[in-house]
């Protein structure tokens, strides 16, 4: 398995595994007030930031197990990457016109920033099944 397909892997686990925990954590709350009132700003925060510190320590981790690896980045690879992160953001855009258009339409600050970071996590999971099926199926650029 080449490195690159590795990282790839790793970050649709970081990113399911953190989405999960915000969901559980903010859907979790007890009490009887509106999911929009729940105090999602910290719990948004942690999952962020422990989603970028996990997906750190997994790279240095892979690249630390197969140092010969994590060194080779051949053009198939950068084209990969490339094709991607391509792929991946128009989640990205998808979700800043989806904030917009929640802000234009009045709503709570819950839903535009849940929205957004919606778009995040698919852009993330997009991007990487992408590059994981161009390295299992092949890579033919146009």
């Amino acid at each position: 398995m080449a490195f690159e397909e590795k990282r790839a892997w790793s970050m649709v686990l970081v990113t399911v595994a953190s989405y999960a925990v915000y969901l559980a954590v903010v859907l979790g709350r007890p009490g009887d007030a509106p999911l929009a009132e729940a105090p999602y700003v910290p719990a948004l925060l942690w999952t962020v930031g422990a989603a970028i510190a996990a997906s750190i320590v997994l790279h240095i981790a892979l690249a630390t197990f197969s140092p010969e690896d994590a060194k080779s980045k051949d053009q198939r690879d950068r084209e990969i990457h490339r094709f991607g992160e391509h792929i991946g953001q128009s989640f990205v855009v998808l979700g800043g016109v989806a904030g917009l258009a929640l802000a234009m339409a009045g709503l709570d600050q819950f839903w535009i920033a849940n929205a957004i970071y919606l778009a995040f996590v698919l852009s993330s999971l997009l991007g990487s099944a992408t590059k994981i099926v161009s390295y299992r199926l092949g890579f033919h650029p146009w």
